[in-house]
């Protein structure tokens, strides 16, 4: 299978394709995982996890800070379907409306910081309402 190009947003150079392990992430968790990492990497921290099943990148590279609101993000957005409200599926459709985006592009892993921040709001509004009821 051809990987495809992917060009790093914050410095411009190429991603390659890389073990877990060039990224210091020595936990049984990253075990076989594979992670676009920007080439230019350590300078530029800048990398995103590959789906395991097709080496497809699950998202867009992302630097520390944005890797950080993506975690948070999810933390957040799991707890529709996680306390029941909803299944995963039923989230991300749910999600894609309340953002007004196609599915293609309604995936936390492809967010920005400001979207992270519009979810984390959206999710905890939604929330908070459901447990009042």
């Amino acid at each position: 299978m051809k990987h495809p190009n992917i060009k790093c947003p914050y410095c411009g150079s190429q991603a390659l394709l890389r073990p877990a392990s060039v990224l210091g992430k020595k936990s049984p968790v990253y075990a076989g995982r594979q992670f676009y990492v920007c080439a230019k990497y350590p300078r530029c921290n800048a990398y995103v996890p590959a789906h395991a099943h097709n080496n497809r990148p699950m998202g867009t590279l992302a630097n520390p800070e944005l890797r950080w609101m993506r975690h948070e993000t999810h933390l957040v957005f799991d707890r529709l379907w996680q306390e029941g409200y909803m299944s995963v599926n039923e989230a991300y459709r749910w999600l894609q409306t309340q953002l007004g985006l196609p599915e293609s592009e309604a995936h936390i892993g492809m967010f920005s910081e400001y979207r992270c921040a519009q979810v984390i709001r959206i999710c905890k509004g939604f929330l908070s309402m459901a447990r009042a009821a």
